[in-house]
């Protein structure tokens, strides 16, 4: 059977988080070559298969040191009467719940809030969990690191519509149309769904992955 490039980018990742954890906890220069090596391997495993140069890889993989744990990307699912709030990325040209990376220092309720002020142009309240996702169940998604998602109903407060620097549409949609294509990194229809359902239930439990 042919190789998926979900399969050996897990592959890659695995091994990058247990090099770069034993170098971590490397007691002597053996543990701290034999680790090293193994993120050598997981950078040339990533170059075989993109464009993405060994050294590129290697310099992302040790960008941040220490034990290694998934990042957290944050979404906020906002609601007019039946319509969704959908923002267009700059960057791939994708639709996509506002969200982004979780900020060190905030937490991620407040986190969201800021990135929909961003991305949107409106102030709002982080209400309800919608669910905790993993990010990374997404073929297209070729992210050297593994990521959780976090998807918040929220409550406008105030602001007006419009994009930030890094979006370049914004606007409200009806479920049976929504612009396409999704950023698919981003946001699925699973997120879209889960939200619109909790929307409609304020008692529905958060889901999680």
């Amino acid at each position: 059977m042919p190789e998926t490039p979900r399969r050996w980018l897990d592959w890659a990742r695995q091994i990058q988080a247990l090099a770069q954890t034993g170098l971590f906890y490397a007691r002597n220069d053996f543990e701290r070559e034999r680790a090293t090596r193994l993120l050598a391997i997981a950078s040339e495993m990533v170059a075989e298969h993109t464009s993405l140069p060994v050294g590129e890889a290697l310099a992302a993989f040790t960008a941040q040191p220490g034990y290694v744990t998934p990042k957290v990307d944050v979404r906020g699912a906002v609601f007019r009467g039946e319509e969704v709030l959908l923002v267009r990325e700059a960057l791939d040209g994708g639709w996509t719940l506002p969200g982004g990376w979780a900020e060190v220092g905030e937490s991620p309720a407040r986190s969201v809030e800021r990135e929909v002020w961003e991305e949107a142009g409106l102030k709002v309240h982080a209400s309800g969990l919608v669910g905790v996702y993993d990010a990374n169940r997404v073929e297209e998604a070729l992210s050297l690191f593994h990521a959780y998602k976090i998807v918040f109903l929220c409550d406008v407060l105030s602001g007006e519509l419009k994009p930030g620097p890094e979006t370049s549409e914004v606007g409200y949609f009806p479920a049976d149309n929504l612009p396409r294509p999704f950023s698919p990194h981003r946001t699925l229809d699973r997120h879209i769904a889960d939200a619109w359902a909790m929307w409609r239930d304020p008692s529905r439990r958060a889901v999680f992955d």
